[in-house]
């Protein structure tokens, strides 16, 4: 394989095993001889646009808009290269099952890792899923990176709106050449929610496990991502799953009564718009006021704090904050920990942000706020109607009931 930027190409030679991984050989005081040479295009970052179609049984067509990301990609043995592209001749491959289930169609839209998505993105993605689910599609999957995974979620729940069926997002954390990969299995339980799930929502479908015995349905306003590397990542905060898949039986079990139904499709609405020019501030200790002046000056129209325990930042930067907010600059509060809600009612602090016109995010987590608020400012031009629209319910984006059962699933063990 051709070195990386971490070794040379003078003393290590990179070889792909069977196993899929990679081995480093020093050539200091060895000999090795190169048999063959052979390089690949892997393409650029953009699809080709090409719609792949596999035969299948019934009358059902499965659309599937791959976007990127290790699910979709596949090594070329020959060179060890990756190749992020998925076509529904792979999908077979990879999933035979799904030719029992109906025909397959892959649209090519995007290959490029998650954390290169870019509000852009997501209009266009919302606009191709629109066009699937208007063409007659059954079933609508989108194939996605991981690491960005719940900010493309949210923002397809927010563009489109009165869902006639469920949109399916999917991801893997482990390639498709890996004897652990959780690939196929998160493919089939995605299609099994996206044919038969009584929801007309935006949803994630990972595992729910680090075995092959379930996949959770986590609602795509209230999923994270909360470990770098284990398969069983991805987890409802402040609210339960609203399914699981339960394998080797691809049952599917709807495990929350709280859900948007599925609607007419004539009764769909694309609002596929997003502002960029929308930042996300972590609170800590130091947080300099100077950070607010610079997306002020440079135009920004709108902040999302990441603020302390129920909604706070330093008071030194309070001052920035009011200027922000008279500037006409919509300032939200999320909060940083990982569960709970913003209450900015207790504390001085709070109550200061509340009286400068921050607003709290409620149980938001700050993915979602950040694309919320991104989408109302490029699709709303009055402010008022703005601030109004962030704090109310659209999606089951807010929670107002907390029960013990939405903590991680480890304190209760594996109940659901």
């Amino acid at each position: 394989m051709p070195s990386t930027e971490l070794s040379s190409k003078d003393d290590v030679i990179i070889v792909k095993l069977a196993n899929g991984y990679n081995l480093g050989i020093s050539l200091v005081n060895a000999y090795v001889e190169v048999v063959k040479e052979n390089y690949i295009n892997v393409g650029s970052s953009e699809g080709e646009g090409a719609t792949t179609f596999v035969g299948g049984q019934g009358d059902r067509l499965i659309s599937i808009v791959s976007t990127g990301g290790t699910i979709v990609s596949r090594v070329e043995y020959e060179t060890g290269a990756v190749r992020p592209a998925l076509t529904a001749e792979n999908l077979i491959d990879l999933v035979p099952e799904l030719k029992e289930m109906g025909s397959i169609e892959v649209v090519d839209l995007y290959r490029i890792l998650s954390e290169n998505m870019t509000p852009k993105h997501w209009t266009s993605i919302s606009k191709a899923v629109y066009e699937k689910i208007v063409g007659g599609a059954d079933a609508v999957i989108v194939a996605h990176g991981t690491d960005t995974l719940p900010y493309t979620s949210s923002a397809l729940a927010f563009a489109l709106r009165n869902l006639p069926l469920p949109i399916v997002l999917v991801g893997s954390q482990r390639s498709s050449d890996r004897p652990s990969s959780d690939s196929a299995l998160n493919l089939l339980a995605s299609v099994i929610v996206a044919l038969n799930a009584p929801f007309g929502e935006v949803v994630v479908a990972m595992h729910g496990s680090i075995s092959d015995n379930y996949v959770l349905v986590n609602r795509g306003v209230k999923v994270r991502k909360v470990h770098s590397s284990r398969r069983d990542a991805f987890q409802s905060v402040n609210d339960i799953p609203l399914a699981k898949v339960i394998f080797p039986d691809k049952k599917l079990i709807v495990i929350n009564s709280r859900y948007l139904g599925r609607c007419r499709v004539e009764d769909l609405i694309l609002m596929p718009n997003f502002e960029e020019r929308v930042a996300i501030i972590k609170a800590y200790p130091g947080l300099s006021p100077e950070i607010i002046d610079f997306l002020v000056d440079k135009g920004f129209k709108g902040i999302v704090l990441e603020g302390t325990g129920l909604g706070h930042v330093n008071e030194a930067v309070i001052p920035s904050i009011k200027r922000a907010v008279e500037v006409g600059v919509v300032v939200v509060m999320a909060t940083q920990t990982i569960f709970g809600r913003v209450n900015m009612n207790v504390y001085t602090t709070g109550r200061k942000l509340l009286m400068t016109g921050v607003l709290p995010a409620s149980d938001m987590l700050v993915e979602t706020a950040y694309v919320k608020l991104s989408w109302l400012l490029a699709n709303f031009n009055d402010l008022t109607e703005v601030k109004n629209l962030f704090m109310k319910n659209l999606v089951y984006e807010i929670n107002e009931v907390h029960e013990d059962y939405i903590y991680p699933r480890w304190y209760h063990g594996d109940k659901l």
